[in-house]
């Protein structure tokens, strides 16, 4: 059994620890959990028939320390109900859900109650984050960062947050930390939405008040290979901007009306969303890619139809008025001239 900080913990926090296919990084995971200072965990570890070894390191886990619990699914139930099986099973003060391939940094949990004890009106707390390569390399994830700036470690209010935020989940998902009451009574994670539900549940969470951000590296997102392959299929770019559509759509259907003027707010994440989109189109343009090209530009101008006059899309218009083979040329010659 591993032991805690020595000190009085200060809450109770439950977390849920997905698992498929990741039997390899599973204790990895959990012990970053136990190893957390001042707090009492508990651990759920859901192995969702993962055709590796995860379960039986799972097992292996729950029969060693006395916080960690074991649930293997005979048949895949994919992530949502898993998420959610997970959510029902927390009683804990605070909740966190971590994927068995991440793992927190010490004094991580420890650094989010304390700010969510001190001021009961923040729902939830994250933080920066590392992301971890397969090949050992690291990128550090600011999210509050803009520009060169540095963020402050502080309380935000709910519309803040969501303007802050517009149309991308800023929110790295390890260092996320919820109240367990919100999180009930809020409910889980939707089944309408299983690639933006993250992005959606942040949203929510904020319409009901602050959050809490954390200006510390609170934990490990670790990137697989096979999600940065170079021959990534392109039109997951426009079904991602979908998705992100989706969760901004089904947020104000749901929980929209406890914003003020929600209908301004939802066409400004539109707009945001659609400036993506252009900045996409551009880049497939460049990379000669103009039927994808195309269909992004097509997809910002119907959910933001002003955007037509803004200087990015007269850009593009420019762009594709030339010719890619010409722009690509003048590109080229611009770009020799700086590097001389």
């Amino acid at each position: 059994m591993i032991m805690v900080g020595s000190r009085d913990p200060i809450a109770s926090v439950d977390v849920i620890v997905p698992c498929y296919r990741y039997g390899r990084y599973l204790r990895q995971c959990v012990v970053s959990i136990l190893s957390q200072s001042r707090v009492d965990v508990r651990v759920l570890i859901i192995d969702d028939a993962s055709p590796d070894d995860s379960a039986d390191i799972g097992m292996d886990l729950a029969r060693e320390n006395f916080e960690v619990n074991f649930v293997g699914h005979s048949v895949n139930k994919g992530h949502i109900l898993t998420y959610n099986e997970g959510i029902e099973w927390a009683s804990a003060k605070y909740v966190l859900l971590l994927s068995a391939d991440d793992y927190l940094l010490p004094g991580a949990l420890e650094s989010s109650v304390t700010m969510m004890e001190a001021t009961p009106d923040i729902g939830f707390t994250f933080g920066n984050a590392i992301v971890l390569f397969d090949d050992g390399s690291t990128e550090n994830v600011h999210p509050m960062r803009k520009g060169t700036g540095n963020a402050m470690e502080r309380v935000i209010p709910g519309l803040e947050f969501v303007r802050f935020c517009g149309a991308t989940n800023v929110v790295p998902t390890p260092t996320a930390v919820v109240r367990t009451e919100l999180q009930k009574r809020l409910g889980g994670y939707r089944a309408e939405l299983p690639h933006s539900g993250d992005m959606e549940m942040w949203l929510r969470l904020a319409a009901q008040g602050s959050v809490g951000f954390i200006n510390r590296y609170q934990g490990v997102y670790r990137r697989h290979a096979n999600n940065m392959s170079s021959a990534y299929d392109r039109e997951n770019l426009l079904s991602d901007l979908k998705q992100r559509k989706d969760a901004i759509d089904l947020f104000f259907q749901t929980s929209g009306e406890r914003l003020p003027d929600p209908g301004l707010l939802k066409r400004e994440l539109h707009r945001d969303l659609g400036r993506i989109a252009i900045a996409l189109a551009s880049g497939e343009f460049n990379g000669g890619r103009i039927e994808a090209s195309r269909r992004l530009s097509a997809f910002a101008l119907s959910i933001s139809p002003d955007l037509k006059g803004s200087l990015p899309w007269l850009k593009l218009t420019c762009k594709r008025s030339i010719g890619h083979k010409t722009w690509t040329a003048l590109r080229s010659s611009h770009q020799a001239v700086h590097r001389r």
